[in-house]
């Protein structure tokens, strides 16, 4: 946890962020940030598989950042969700998007924005563990994790 807290301060100090509570944020703006941790996440998984084509990299990270994937995998941990957690995800899931589903139905985007908003909120929380712990679970619950 400490060198977290490193991490964190070195983060805020570099960029000359200000302090702001997370929970003053929109569902969308938590969804934003959400989704570049959760792909950011995602790749490296993929990388550590060894090398292989760029391509190849690309195809297995999209698979897994995909709409689809994201609700099967809040789907898969949903029960295991806080009470606060829970009404983050809701929150994003509810959001009304600018944006529209290209590749998913509409329910399977708005689970995924749900998701990415709890990505985001535990992130910019500090929640590192719990977050990896989510992952982890929802991934292992969808077959995702090998």
């Amino acid at each position: 946890m400490e060198e977290s807290i490193k991490i964190e301060e070195a983060i805020a100090k570099a960029l000359k962020l200000e302090e702001v509570d997370p929970r003053t944020y929109s569902p969308l703006v938590l969804a934003y940030i959400g989704d570049a941790v959760y792909e950011l996440l995602i790749r490296t998984k993929v990388i550590n598989h060894g090398s292989m084509q760029v391509n190849k990299m690309h195809k297995k990270s999209a698979s897994l950042v995909k709409a689809e994937t994201q609700a099967n995998l809040i789907k898969a941990i949903q029960d295991d969700l806080t009470e606060e957690e829970l009404a983050v995800y809701k929150r994003g899931r509810n959001a009304k998007s600018a944006t529209t589903a290209k590749h998913a139905t509409m329910i399977d985007y708005r689970m995924a924005t749900g998701f990415e908003a709890l990505v985001g909120y535990l992130y910019l929380q500090a929640r590192h563990d719990r977050l990896l712990d989510l992952i982890r679970d929802g991934l292992e619950k969808i077959g995702e994790l090998s």
